[in-house]
């Protein structure tokens, strides 16, 4: 790995223990310098289902959607600000269906795409210009927009991602549930063992439950627990979101546990973060006092964004909420759907099972999967389902914030 200059203050884990028993600095009615009475507008509607969610300088939103015919590829969209103009500007193959989800731009103004289907794959594609006005790829008004092409591959589950100082990109496992992070150094990576090339997987967050292999006797299912939320299916996502700060600290959000673990590094870029805690699982495997902050307002939190304060803002998708951790650890519930009059749900509020933040200057924006879980069960409700299924929305908070969000990739 290549070397990054850190800069960091360790602060004792037992501090963090007695600050959270006490309660000190947890309370939901502390807001700072945070947006109060916040109100969420949608932006646009996207015909197939999203979830990645990114902007450009002039406040224009990227995002894959999830094309349901698989005779036809996956549109790569360019929305304008307003909602109001929507172009594809490249397309992912659908062979076996697409599964998009986080995207980024490097330095160098290309998307980066993570796609769970076909074992794994980083997409990447330079966003066409002007764009076709068409989501489908066989138009020949897109005959010119280009295909994607695989950067990675062998990375399963991939979800979050993020470019770090040095320009390396790195991911998560995702719903495989085993915690897995990679870090990618070059094209035509593969992450597969028992020989990688251009990819290393760096460390695990410690997945919910695991398999012990004693003697040749394995216990099954072993240590741990199930997470399981309404309509009772298991929650094991564990390396969800990834995004780091200036000083070169990786932040990842846990679903499962309603957490964000804190990863730091040497000054010659390898792993400082303490490893290694409990023989159950891999040596890898990251102790959980790497935890930055855990709280009940977390739980489900799925994609992270870093203003320049250092506060974290979460879209916690089963909660129907967004979420700030605070550079001191302070968490703060910024909005959440009202129940509704007659059912008194969560599901018909503005946000519909949030999944992707990003920060454009002053305004935080994030897509929305309609995913029913929790609060968002049933997701027959609200904006995205009643008009047909499978379909996605972003929308943005107001009012702004009182930070920008930090330059991305951060330099």
């Amino acid at each position: 790995m290549k070397s990054r200059c850190l800069t960091f203050f360790l602060l004792p884990f037992y501090f963090l223990l007695f600050t959270s028993v006490l309660g000190l600095g947890w309370s939901p009615a502390w807001a700072g310098d945070l947006p109060e009475d916040a109100t969420f507008t949608t932006r646009a509607i996207t015909p197939f289902a999203i979830e990645g969610l990114t902007m450009d300088a002039t406040g224009n939103f990227y995002t894959t959607g999830r094309q349901p015919d698989t005779t036809k590829k996956c549109p790569v969209w360019r929305i304008s600000p307003n909602g109001a103009s929507r172009v594809s500007v490249g397309f992912i193959q659908n062979n076996p269906a697409c599964n998009p989800s986080g995207i980024a731009f490097d330095s160098g103004d290309n998307l980066y795409i993570v796609d769970a289907a076909s074992g794994g794959i980083v997409w990447t594609v330079t966003p066409d210009p002007a764009g076709c006005a068409s989501d489908d790829s066989t138009d020949p008004l897109c005959a010119a927009i280009p295909n994607a092409t695989a950067f990675a591959t062998g990375v399963p589950g991939t979800n979050g991602l993020a470019f770090d100082q040095d320009g390396d990109l790195w991911t998560g496992d995702g719903t495989t549930g085993q915690g897995r992070v990679w870090e990618i150094t070059g094209p035509g990576a593969n992450c597969a063992p028992p020989t990688p090339v251009n990819c290393e997987e760096v460390f695990r967050i410690q997945p919910m439950n695991n398999s012990v292999n004693f003697g040749g006797v394995v216990a099954n299912p072993g240590v741990g627990r199930a997470n399981t939320t309404i309509p009772g299916t298991a929650q094991n996502l564990v390396a969800n979101g990834v995004a780091f700060d200036e000083d070169g600290h990786l932040f990842v959000a846990d679903t499962a546990r309603g957490a964000i673990w804190r990863v730091k590094f040497k000054d010659d870029g390898s792993l400082k973060s303490k490893t290694g805690c409990d023989e159950t699982f891999t040596p890898n495997t990251l102790c959980l006092d790497n935890i930055f902050v855990a709280h009940p307002f977390l739980e489900g939190t799925d994609g992270i964004a870093l203003d320049k304060d250092g506060n974290i803002w979460n879209s916690a998708n089963e909660r129907n909420a967004i979420v700030v951790v605070t550079e001191d650890r302070k968490v703060v519930e910024v909005f959440r759907n009202d129940p509704d009059a007659t059912t008194h749900l969560r599901n018909t509020g503005p946000l519909e099972f949030p999944a992707s933040p990003f920060i454009s200057g002053k305004t935080l924006c994030t897509s929305n999967s309609d995913g029913g879980r929790r609060d968002n069960s049933p997701n027959t409700a609200g904006e995205i389902k009643p008009a047909g299924p499978d379909r996605g929305k972003i929308s943005c908070m107001e009012p702004e914030l009182e930070e920008r969000g930090l330059r991305l990739p951060v330099q």
